[in-house]
């Protein structure tokens, strides 16, 4: 069994990806599984570092804005993706992959076309409720598309097959408990909020929580984890100048990263995020109620329609950054923290979208699309 992963550019892509191989991996330890990603991407060293072998390919995204220097950008794209698709065929016809698995970006389209037009069945996996241009061009080509959100069907165009699958997440959000979680973080009785833009940080969410969290310093309502991000790191100055004593405040975990994830988000009773596609899948399983700021600065705005299906199913409660200050994200917070009827409610219809064996159903998928094949 010989299988090829695409994809890349960003975690939401390359996670999935090796969530899949690692299941494969338990499943079929003789299986052969190669990825291909681009040169100079995160995944070059992500993938490795996880244990599966990794060629990378030359490839570049397309600018949207016509400026003249995106025009410029545009035009080597295009170059790059003719040789793209030649070193995507030199690695195909080596490897004599079974079955090719993209998970988006831009790296996947010339890998997975490449794949389609020497006989290799190719299947999609999309994460987001509005599915990645990639994506939707290479729909055609897909003996399946496996979607995280069903929501993301009425985007793509002519028949496709569709199969629901839920995002793959990691085996510890699966399984941390939050008695046990909060034990571990040292925690009391008093709800807990748990808070993040993501790795890099966000300014506008970082700014308008200072005021809750320096509130909650002085009064002691909530006990509060908030990650700032690498581009935060003024965010502790911040609270300070708002006579926050971090050193004694000790219902406040203010820090640069979230290592431990799984165990900071089982303790949570109410969690303020970002919107991607993984974050709310790590969510829904979890069962946290939660306000969702999505970032305006991703393509398609898919964070907000992936915030929607959430908001949809009165699951969670949504702040565009637009309309986002530290007035409205104190009075959402306060609104669903001091509700627990509410809470409780959220955490139930939060439940029910969640999918727990992602991973196996697309490990499903691939064999069946495999076995299909074969008879052809």
């Amino acid at each position: 069994m010989k299988i090829l992963f695409a994809g890349g550019g960003t975690a939401g892509h390359i996670n999935p990806a090796l969530a899949i191989a690692g299941y494969v991996r338990e499943r079929q330890p003789n299986a052969e599984i190669l990825y291909i990603g681009a040169k100079g991407g995160m995944e070059e060293r992500l993938v490795p570092a996880a244990g599966f072998d990794f060629k990378s390919i030359t490839v570049q995204g397309f600018k949207r804005k016509l400026t003249p220097k995106a025009v410029k950008d545009n035009i080597i794209t295009v170059k790059k993706a003719v040789s793209a698709s030649r070193e995507s065929k030199k690695i195909i016809e080596e490897f004599q992959p079974d079955i090719c698995v993209g998970t988006g970006g831009y790296v996947s389209g010339p890998v997975l076309r490449t794949a389609s037009k020497l006989g290799v069945p190719i299947i999609i996996h999309e994460q987001n409720a509005f599915p990645g241009v990639t994506n939707k061009m290479l729909a055609k080509r897909a003996a399946r598309i496996m979607l995280a959100m069903p929501a993301a069907k009425e985007h793509f165009k002519g028949k496709c097959s569709f199969v629901d699958t839920g995002n793959p997440v990691r085996g510890e959000i699966l399984t941390e408990q939050k008695s046990e979680a909060r034990k571990k973080l040292g925690l009391d009785g008093r709800p807990v909020i748990l808070s993040f833009g993501g790795s890099l940080g966000a300014r506008k969410i970082n700014e308008s929580l200072a005021d809750i969290i320096a509130r909650s310093a002085k009064d002691g309502k909530y006990q509060h984890i908030h990650a700032y991000g690498q581009y935060g790191k003024w965010f502790p100055d911040m609270l300070r100048e708002k006579g926050v004593e971090l050193e004694k405040a000790d219902n406040l975990d203010i820090r640069e990263f979230i290592n431990d994830m799984p165990v900071c988000l089982a303790a949570a009773d109410l969690v303020v995020a970002r919107a991607g596609a993984i974050t709310l899948s790590e969510i829904q399983v979890q069962g946290k109620p939660s306000v969702l700021i999505p970032s305006p600065n991703v393509a398609e705005n898919h964070q907000y329609h992936n915030a929607m299906s959430l908001v949809n199913k009165n699951a969670a409660v949504m702040i565009e950054e637009k309309d986002l200050t530290p007035e409205k994200i104190t009075e959402e917070i306060d609104n669903l923290a001091g509700n627990p009827s509410r809470l409780k409610e959220y955490s139930d219809n939060c439940k029910k979208m969640a999918v727990t064996d992602a991973a196996k159903r697309i490990y499903s998928v691939i064999i069946e699309v495999m076995a299909s094949s074969k008879k052809k």
